[in-house]
C-alpha cells in the first residue's frame, strides 16, 4: 500500500504540473491579445492619446496581476512541497 505522504506529494506535482500548463496557455493567449490591443492602438488615429494610455495601462496591469498571481502560486506550491519533504516516511 502506498504511504499517504507520497500519494499526495504525487497528487500535488500533478497539480503543479497542470497548473503551470494552464497558465502558460493562458500566458500565451494573452500575450496575443497584449500585440493584438498594440497594433489596434497604433491604428486607431481616430482615438485621443489618453485613450490609448488607459487601455495600455489596463493591459500592463493585467500581466503584472498574472505575474503576481504566478508568483504566489509558485510560492505556496513550495510551502506545500517542503512541508513534503520534511516529513519522514513511517
Amino acid at each position: 500500500m502506498m504511504e499517504p505522504n507520497v500519494m499526495l506529494k504525487q497528487m500535488l506535482d500533478f497539480n503543479k504540473t497542470a497548473f503551470d500548463n494552464s497558465f502558460n496557455a493562458m500566458l500565451t493567449i494573452q500575450e496575443q491579445n497584449s500585440k493584438m490591443v498594440n497594433t489596434f492602438l497604433e491604428q486607431a488615429s481616430w482615438m485621443p492619446d489618453e485613450g490609448k494610455k488607459v487601455i495600455r495601462n489596463w493591459v500592463d496591469a493585467y500581466k503584472k496581476g498574472c505575474e503576481d498571481f504566478k508568483s504566489a502560486a509558485d510560492d505556496n506550491y513550495k510551502k506545500v512541497n517542503d512541508f513534503f519533504a520534511g516529513q519522514k516516511p513511517k
